[in-house]
């Protein structure tokens, strides 16, 4: 009896524990198959165009009803900046570095100038920041700071798995410089002139044929735009249209529907609910428009509001809220951070100027940790006469630093110009930086001291030296120096002057 006890209590034990182990393995498997996936990233830039040309952020005259409804649908932001001109946007994108610190202060078409080039040696990108973590990666549009004719798998060493890019007009080839009907565009295997197409259309079509081969693994994608720069022309949904202010709505309009395929594709792929969706725009730019009953001309080039604040849009259901619209600060230094923490990924080596937005942007925190954002940058580049070296056309380049209310313009000489209250001021006509009001003092010192810490130089674009081109030591490039500098001259003679005291 006793051992028939013992039995039953051993049977009933080893039961009960296989019934518990049963169930902290159904537990462990339903817990790993519900812990969130990491989410997918694209990062849609638009070239040359800033929000009075989208309708969502007030803009009069056109409707872009995708771009709307990717704001409806989540987070809008009204505090976003770029840098005012491209080469020092791209860059202080990729690396998470502001132009006084990766030194490309000013534009410099590689393709076409040669000599300077991103250097995947010197500078970190966001694609190897998240490559680490396990994504695959690709870019379609426009790139422009690399010559693929010296470095073909250049893409390859910033982290990129595969490509599609306009890369800027080459000098010597005079086919590359189509970027839209005929476009000439370098993948990894190949190089050629897409005859009777339409480059959006091919960059467009590339990343969804990547997102159907890539849809059950964590995918970058980073879509920087040919549209909207110049020169305008007609798109294949309006191919009648002729005058410059028709075409480049019409290019808006186009621009507005390829977000729509993008998005119409996440859902076809079933990932949409798992694929953080940016759209922004590198500077801004168009022709005069009105936005909110205000007339506004496209600003690219200068630190102006209409130069540097750009809309930014964040989208995916059931990560990102909808229906927000914030008035939290971010800059484009804050995108390899966010996408390092959202990828869980370590940050590179390199310092990181920016904050992530992560949090914000998953609804888990309320606003930024910024208490201020900057822009500077702009005009092309110079060649030293001592190295050769493409350096800064000034060496230190005047910028405008700003938080949710004031912004202070600080100039070539390092000293105040200018303070704007951006909420009474949207326009930036009164110049209040004599106010003796005390929150405007305040405002001052707060902006003066944040100025006071950046270096008194800006740094030097880093890059290794290689063996010259056969272009960069063309009639164009030996010409290039001076029309440069005749370039920053006319720039310069149209800066605002401060009385001397």
């Amino acid at each position: 009896m006793n051992t028939m006890r013992g039995t039953r209590r051993e049977f009933l034990k080893t039961t009960a524990l296989g019934v518990a182990a049963s169930a902290l393995a159904g537990l462990k498997a339903r817990g790993a198959s519900a812990a969130p996936k990491k989410p997918n990233i694209i990062f849609i830039m638009v070239d040359d165009m800033g929000p009075q040309w989208t309708s969502c952020y007030g803009g009069e005259e056109i409707e872009t009803p995708n771009i709307d409804a990717l704001a409806k649908g989540g987070m809008q932001f009204m505090n976003a900046y770029s840098m005012p001109q491209c080469t020092p946007t791209r860059v202080t994108l990729l690396t998470g570095q502001y132009p006084w610190r990766h030194g490309w202060v000013n534009h410099w078409d590689v393709p076409r100038w040669g000599v300077g080039y991103f250097d995947w040696e010197q500078n970190a990108s966001f694609a190897r920041v998240v490559k680490k973590a396990g994504y695959v990666t690709a870019a379609a549009g426009k790139w422009q700071i690399n010559d693929f004719r010296v470095v073909p798998d250049a893409m390859q060493k910033h982290g990129f798995d595969e490509f599609c890019m306009w890369t800027g007009w080459e000098s010597g080839n005079e086919p590359s410089q189509e970027r839209y009907w005929d476009p000439y565009i370098v993948t990894n295997n190949d190089r050629k002139t897409y005859k009777g197409q339409y480059g959006p259309d091919v960059f467009t079509d590339f990343l969804i044929d990547f997102m159907k081969r890539h849809k059950d693994q964590q995918m970058l994608l980073y879509y920087p735009m040919v549209l909207t720069h110049g020169p305008h022309t007609h798109t294949p949904l309006e191919p009648d249209v002729a005058s410059g202010k028709e075409t480049f709505q019409a290019e808006v309009r186009y621009t507005d529907m390829l977000l729509g395929r993008i998005v119409g594709a996440l859902d076809d792929l079933g990932i949409r609910d798992n694929t953080i969706v940016i759209w922004t725009t590198d500077n801004g730019g168009g022709p005069t428009t009105t936005r909110n009953g205000r007339s506004v001309t496209g600003g690219k080039g200068r630190t102006t509001e209409n130069g540097s604040c750009e809309p930014f849009i964040v989208n995916c259901p059931g990560l990102v809220p909808s229906g927000v619209v914030t008035d939290a600060l971010t800059d484009f230094t804050d995108m390899l951070p966010t996408f390092a923490e959202l990828a869980g990924a370590p940050l590179p080596k390199d310092k990181v100027d920016g904050h992530s937005i992560a949090k914000l942007i998953l609804g888990k925190e309320k606003d930024s940790s910024r208490e201020w954002i900057m822009a500077l940058g702009g005009g092309g580049g110079a060649l030293s006469d001592e190295t050769g070296r493409v350096i800064p056309i000034h060496e230190y380049r005047d910028r405008v630093i700003r938080d949710k209310q004031y912004k202070l313009y600080v100039g070539l000489d390092r000293k105040s110009e200018k303070l704007i209250d951006l909420l009474a001021d949207p326009g930036e006509q009164a110049n209040i930086i004599d106010s003796i009001e005390p929150r405007v003092v305040a405002a001052r010192k707060k902006l003066e001291a944040v100025a006071a810490a950046f270096p008194k130089k800006d740094a030097l674009p880093r890059y290794r030296e290689r063996e010259a081109n056969a272009w960069d030591s063309s009639i164009e490039n030996k010409g290039l120096k001076k029309t440069k500098e005749k370039a920053a001259q006319k720039e310069e003679s149209k800066k605002p002057r401060t009385k001397k005291t």
